[in-house]
């Protein structure tokens, strides 16, 4: 299996190269511009799988597909927000938002695998994903979460939730009054329906918002610990892998 990363920052596509081959397979090509990967594709044969940033150095890269009929699969690597790529994903291999997480990357993989071992990787309609792009649907983000407590239902406003948090197979919002409601979601789904501008998912068990963020404190492995005003059941860790890209969200 021949694969590619097309990656403008190299560190990045490093980092990718690496988790990628922890999962058995072999990065046979790393490019990291729209000019470079036309010029590439031109003069050898197109790979079968393809990880594909969407924004490159010098533009973005579905400027490939207008000059090069790509053959390949592709699984997209984006910082995007998620709601802007539902509207391609099930037409795509799979898209991972960055920093990419492991588990997320190996079942893109098992999905790839599963597609092109039948033979059943559709084309992609890149001039449509381009334009849904570059003038995105605005989006009407939840305002309000019910929960069910006995008989009764409670609606809590966005406002007091410090934080979502997963346990147990469950998921939990922990409010500014201290306390904790189970609601019927999972931390994906409530990741997709809350601002990105004001919820940050710091982990695979923690969504917070930025203004209940109490304290940041340096942690272990080049990890950030966030102190929360009244939620002290568990430690809430940014994950290493999002260290940066948290930095960045909080400004």
């Amino acid at each position: 299996m021949n694969i590619l990363i097309i990656e403008d920052e190299k560190p990045a596509a490093r980092l990718l190269q690496r988790k990628v081959e922890k999962l058995g397979l072999q990065v046979n090509m790393m490019l990291h511009s729209v000019e470079e990967a036309i010029a590439w594709f031109q003069n050898h044969p197109h790979p079968d799988l393809i990880f594909l940033d969407i924004q490159l150095s010098d533009g973005l890269s579905f400027e490939i597909f207008e000059q090069i009929d790509i053959k390949s699969a592709i699984i997209f690597t984006t910082a995007y927000d998620e709601y802007a790529l539902r509207a391609f994903k099930l037409n795509s291999i799979d898209y991972l938002l960055k920093p990419i997480d492991e588990e997320e990357l190996s079942i893109a993989i098992s999905k790839f695998k599963n597609q092109f071992q039948k033979n059943t990787i559709s084309s992609l309609d890149f001039e449509a994903i381009k334009r849904m792009l570059v003038n995105p649907v605005e989006k009407e983000y939840k305002k309000r979460f019910s929960v069910k407590i006995g008989q009764q239902l409670k609606v809590i406003s966005i406002d007091e939730v410090e934080c979502f948090y997963s346990e147990n197979k469950g998921t939990y919002i922990h409010t500014l009054d201290n306390r904790d409601y189970l609601i019927d979601s999972t931390l994906e789904v409530v990741e997709a329906e809350i601002n990105p501008k004001d919820f940050y998912r710091v982990s695979r068990k923690f969504i917070v918002p930025l203004k209940a963020v109490k304290e940041i404190q340096v942690y272990s492995n080049s990890r950030l610990k966030i102190i929360l005003p009244t939620y002290k059941d568990d430690e809430v860790i940014v994950a290493r892998e999002r260290v940066s890209d948290f930095k960045e969200w909080i400004g």
